[in-house]
């Protein structure tokens, strides 16, 4: 049974690299009121909330998998579930950004029409590892494991360029409005909470 112990590890923290994309949308300190920025940064920041915790879930659940004395099949059952988690999730947060329009910021919708193309893109490479992972032989400890290790590697690739975007929609006033939101003050510490 060793072989997959190390790969799963190494998935586990790529994964959790993942969310940090999470915390990308939740803004930092800061007071101007400007009210259509506010009411803006509330419909994103309620909408991110469950979201971010459907990734933390997804996250502890591939964490938990980890283990030593977890089967391939079962690490293969709880990961696909998790990719497709984290899929939707990132999914309704684009569907979210979309909904809210335009923030009322300079260049406004060009921040936001690339975060609603990144936040699709995440969406689709978690659905393609769900595929990977269904895909993956668990008859065979040895394939297994190194269909893992592509996975992971994937997933550190994902982690690393998912950020661009959204780091530039909110810069700025729309950080600070959205910082001043107790829903994404949640989010961030929930998904701080699986940096640990």
């Amino acid at each position: 049974m060793e072989g997959t112990k190390p790969v799963n590890k190494k998935l586990a923290a790529a994964l959790s690299g993942g969310a940090v994309l999470v915390l990308a949308l939740s803004g930092c300190g800061g007071d101007d009121s400007n009210e259509k920025l506010d009411s803006w940064a509330k419909q994103v920041c309620d909408a991110v909330q469950p979201q971010a915790k459907k990734i933390e879930s997804a996250n502890a659940a591939i964490q938990k998998e980890t283990s030593d004395n977890s089967t391939p099949e079962d690490v293969q059952k709880t990961d696909a579930q998790a990719f497709q988690d984290m899929s939707d999730a990132y999914k309704a947060i684009g569907t979210a950004v979309n909904k809210a329009g335009a923030p009322d910021v300079e260049n406004g919708e060009k921040k936001q029409q690339e975060a609603v193309k990144e936040l699709n893109s995440i969406s689709a490479s978690y659905a393609s590892l769900k595929k990977q992972v269904d895909g993956l032989d668990t008859k065979d400890q040895g394939k297994f494991a190194d269909g893992l290790k592509d996975i992971a590697t994937e997933l550190d690739k994902l982690s690393q360029s998912g950020n661009d975007a959204l780091r530039n929609l909110e810069e700025g006033e729309v950080g600070q409005a959205m910082a001043k939101q107790s829903s994404c003050k949640a989010a961030t510490a929930s998904a701080g909470a699986t940096q640990s």
